[in-house]
C-alpha cells in the first residue's frame, strides 16, 4: 500500500500562498532583510558593530536579522543596504495590458 502525500506548489511568495495582504511588499522586505543579515554574517560583524555601520541601534539590527520588519519600510531597508556598500536599483516598467502591476526584487549574488 502506498501513501500519497498532498502538497501544493508554491507561487514563489510564501506570503501570497498564505493569503496575506500586501504579500509582494512582505516578500520584498523579507528578501532585503535576508541580504542585510547575510552581509553582516559574511563580514563577521557583531550586531553592535553592524549597528554602527548602519547608523541605527543594535535592537533594530536584531529586529532585521530576526525578520521583525513591521517598523521598516522597503525604502529604509534599501538605504541600509547602501550603507553596507550595495547598489540598489529600482526599475519601473509599464505593462502592455491595463492590469494591476506587481512589485518584485531580484538580489544579485
Amino acid at each position: 500500500m502506498t501513501k500519497s502525500i498532498d502538497y501544493e506548489v508554491s507561487s514563489g511568495n510564501v506570503f501570497r500562498d498564505l493569503g496575506l495582504p500586501n504579500s509582494d511588499e512582505l516578500d520584498i522586505k523579507a528578501n532585503l532583510a535576508i541580504k542585510i543579515g547575510q552581509i553582516i554574517a559574511r563580514r563577521g560583524l557583531s550586531q553592535v558593530k553592524a549597528a554602527a555601520v548602519l547608523g541605527i541601534d543594535q535592537p533594530k539590527v536584531s529586529a532585521i536579522v530576526r525578520g521583525h520588519l513591521e517598523k521598516f519600510s522597503i525604502e529604509r531597508l534599501c538605504q541600509l543596504l547602501t550603507r553596507l556598500g550595495c547598489d540598489v536599483n529600482i526599475r519601473v516598467r509599464e505593462k502592455s495590458k491595463a492590469t494591476r502591476g506587481r512589485m518584485r526584487i531580484q538580489i544579485a549574488g
